[in-house]
């Protein structure tokens, strides 16, 4: 096997190297040997500056998620509009207490190879948090403002003949964000070296405007530069075959454009994620120039009055969630292994949309989202001309909306996951005449660059919207909650549907339960944890149940996108004033990535191939002998039966009688006693199919280790995410266990981070040692580039787990 992989190895590096040496294109991720320092340093840009005290990072880094939590940091005064606040108050954890505000200085030496007088250096900044102003041997050579938006500068004439360094200088400003914004260079750098002949940056646009049983049209737009090119356009599926091969027949000004028929398409949907791949090389003579390879899904979307949204001619709704763009305990810096995990997570619960919340997605998110299946609603702004917050977008907004569009548009079009354009999310400017007019034009300016895509913005301020004409306009108006105004707005609207772009803001802290169990809004307690009985939500919002029967019952709602998939970093609702607060409540996972209760409340609606069955609360209630505890089954079936130590509870039936009764089993009556709670699902005609049953733990007496993969990639990112646990000496899961923990990481890899979803916990991410919340945590195990075995030890007072080996393959 080591030997086949030597020689696949050496046969790309060939092939790299010819397509280099003749096509010459090659494009290098600057992600090692960066000097990071936090702070002001007037002259830093200049090539002489010492930075050797500087700290080595790696990029994509975030130079905040290190902490540590402070409640003074970016400490607001406000009161928060989108939560029906009128009076201001102190908001301590509103953009997660970690250090982000500041400056930062990136500088990195350039070991470039000869760069010959027709080629073009291009350097790409996928995402840099905030303000980037990018130097290149002490001269100012392109700048940004959206810390969230792609670009790209040509640095050409700028590069020295060697000895060449690169300076980037980043700000954040307190009062910036609703939430954690993330620090630093925080998505991936790339260096593109192309021939002055060649495909622009960005410059293929690939659209299926006709898609039938035989045949499908792809039409390749490709914008170039030079003169006297000849541009060949190859189609290969799947595995890499060729299935269409074409010639530009002319070139009129600087844009070629293809119309190439796939015979017999496999079409791209969420159940059947179907990449095609778009390989154009550019000519001048016989002799190549350039080559860009595209990867594109073949598939049809249409939005129609009083059917709703079709893929592919079928009607369906989407079953979303929104994502802020953190990723826990490893903060902002993306990394794909994090992304695919939670993808993955979300598929397995059923979901197949995401709403970008409220930022422009990365390139590895979209990736992803195109390889496993999920649509995808990409979001561009949270402010327009009028602000939420004092040094947000608004003071960008006139000079910068229209680029930054573009560049969202431009940068990420030929993504099959993309179904819809989001202009704004709540944005103020939904009062009067003039926000009206700012959505119009962002709208065309969308339909401009992309008029195969539809136009959304997410409504809070629905009984606006409608008196003022903005969710008229709008090509999809989505409403973020106000259930009660869905069958109004319909009838106002003329597009004949609505989408839930935003729905629930039910809050919960996983496997914590709280009594009585009453159903109601803005709900504290003194712990500051919130009831995973998941009747708990914001006093603009509603359980998901109530979106549930929209979603079953009304044909003219086409899906929803959920608030939120994961719990995220800042925005402590509804502890947004109580320290220390400084996370999420919102998700149907948790930071770490761990199931709450309503993951499988929605699981039990939106996984239709596999069946759910899901009991709650724990079993493990002393001191609460006799008292009632209800018990909870979210469940696919339609009726079940309950047992406690033997003994039946009663049949509960599904029925509409209240939207909690139509999605929940409930037994609200039930006394607490020690022992085992079992649940027996039913069939149609009452027959057991599938049971489900919890026990009460006996003292804590092993740890266990649970990874998500116990093979990762030898490439100094990849991760494991390792759960841990602590049973019983039967293995019941001892779910109210707090022990603290330290972990130890040997061999082919090191420690990256440890989370356990406690949005109250101040210990650090990065340290080797955490308390459990509610019986587990997460550690995350970071390879590193050498290959082997990577050795995993847990630690408690009292307790060790036997060794985790995960191995690192090169």
């Amino acid at each position: 096997m080591f030997l086949l992989r030597k020689i696949f190895f050496t046969i790309l590096v060939l092939n790299l190297f010819y397509i280099n040496a003749f096509a010459q294109r090659t494009e290098v991720l600057l992600d090692e040997g960066w000097k990071f320092s936090k702070g002001n340093f007037p002259t830093a840009a200049e090539p002489g500056f010492n930075d050797t005290r500087w700290e080595t990072v790696s990029v994509p880094h975030d130079w905040a998620i290190s902490g540590p939590f402070d409640k003074e940091i970016d400490k607001q005064v406000t009161a928060i509009t989108q939560n029906n606040e009128t009076k201001a108050t102190e908001k301590t954890g509103r953009t997660g207490a970690l250090p982000y505000v500041g400056e930062g200085w990136y500088r990195k030496k350039l070991n470039l190879p000869v760069i010959k007088p027709n080629q073009k250096v291009l350097l790409q900044i996928d995402g840099a948090m905030s303000e980037p102003r990018v130097y290149l041997n002490g001269k100012l050579v392109g700048q940004w403002n959206y810390g969230y938006n792609y670009f790209y500068i040509d640095i050409t004439n700028a590069l020295k003949t060697n000895d060449n360094l690169l300076a980037i200088h980043l700000q954040n400003k307190p009062k910036s964000s609703r939430w954690y914004p993330g620090a630093g260079l925080y998505r991936n750098v790339h260096l593109i070296i192309k021939s002055g002949q060649s495909v622009d940056q960005w410059g293929i646009t690939v659209t299926t405007p006709v898609i039938k049983k035989e045949f499908a049209k792809v039409n390749i737009k490709t914008r170039l530069t030079g003169k006297g090119l000849r541009l060949v356009t190859q189609i290969l599926d799947s595995l890499g075959q060729q299935v269409a091969l074409d010639t530009a027949k002319s070139i009129f000004g600087n844009e070629a454009e293809q119309n190439i028929a796939v015979t017999n398409p496999h079409l791209w949907s969420p159940e059947s994620p179907y990449l095609y791949t778009a390989v154009s090389t550019v000519y001048e003579g016989n002799v190549p120039k350039d080559v860009v390879r595209t990867r594109f899904g073949i598939r049809e979307i249409k939005y129609t009055a009083g059917l709703g949204f079709s893929l592919n001619g079928k009607v369906r709704k989407f079953k979303g969630v929104c994502l802020h763009h953190d990723l826990g305990p490893l903060g902002t810096a993306i990394n794909t292994a994090a992304l695919k995990r939670q993808l993955t997570i979300l598929k397995e619960m059923g979901c197949d949309a995401i709403r970008s919340s409220h930022n422009m997605p990365s390139p590895e998110q979209l990736e992803l989202c195109d390889e496993m299946g999920f649509m995808f609603l990409a979001e561009s702004f949270d402010e327009w001309a009028k602000a939420k917050v004092e040094n947000g977008y608004h003071l960008y907004f006139n000079t910068d909306a229209e680029k930054d569009i573009v560049n969202l548009v431009q940068a990420t079009k030929n993504h099959a996951c993309i179904v819809m354009w989001s202009s704004g999310n709540e944005v103020p400017d939904q009062f009067g005449a003039e926000g009206v007019k700012r959505a119009k034009w962002l709208q065309e300016i969308f339909h401009r660059e992309d008029p195969t895509r539809p136009v959304t913005v997410g409504m809070d301020q629905v009984k606006a919207t409608m008196q003022s004409g903005f969710g008229a306009l709008m090509d999809i108006p989505g409403l973020n909650y106000r259930v009660h105004l869905y069958e109004e707005a319909n009838k106002v609207f003329p597009q004949g549907f609505i989408l839930g772009s935003e729905t629930a803001s039910t809050v919960s802290s996983r496997g914590i339960y709280k009594f009585p169990v009453v159903k109601g809004f803005d709900k504290q307690y003194p712990d500051f944890q919130s009831s995973s009985y998941d009747l708990e939500y914001c006093s603009w919002s509603n359980v998901p149940d109530d979106d549930f029967v929209l979603q079953d019952d009304k044909p003219w709602v086409i899906g929803e996108f959920v608030w939120t998939g994961f719990d995220y970093l800042g925005e402590p609702t509804p502890y947004d004033s109580s320290w220390p607060s400084r996370s999420s409540y919102f998700g149907i996972s948790d930071l770490a990535g761990l199931p709450k209760d309503r993951y499988y409340l929605y699981r039990s609606r939106w996984n239709t191939t596999k069946p759910t069955l899901h009991l709650l609360p724990h079993w493990n209630w002393a001191g609460r002998e006799g008292e009632t505890t209800p018990v909870f089954v979210y469940t696919s079936y339609d009726s079940a039966e309950l047992f406690l130590n033997g003994k039946s509870l009663g049949v509960r039936k599904k029925d509409k009688s209240t939207p909690q009764n139509r999605y929940r089993l409930m037994w609200m009556d039930v006394k607490y006693e020690p022992g085992t709670l079992k649940v027996v699902a039913l069939d149609s005609n009452g027959k057991p199919v599938a049971e489900e049953q919890i026990t009460t733990a006996g003292k804590p007496y092993k740890i266990v280790l649970t990874p998500d993969r116990k093979e990762i990639k030898a490439d100094g990112k990849d991760l494991s995410f390792v759960t841990v646990s602590i049973v019983d000496k039967n293995g019941n899961p001892c779910h109210t266990a707090s022990d603290q923990l330290n972990f130890e990481v040997s061999g082919a890899g090191a420690f990256k981070a440890v989370c356990n979803g406690d949005a109250t916990s101040l210990e650090s991410f990065e340290k080797p040692t955490m308390k459990l919340f509610s019986g587990k945590l997460v550690v995350v195990v970071q390879a590193n580039k050498k290959g082997g075995p990577i050795k995993l030890n847990v630690k408690g007072k009292a307790l060790k787990s036997e060794p985790l080996q995960i191995v690192a393959v090169q």
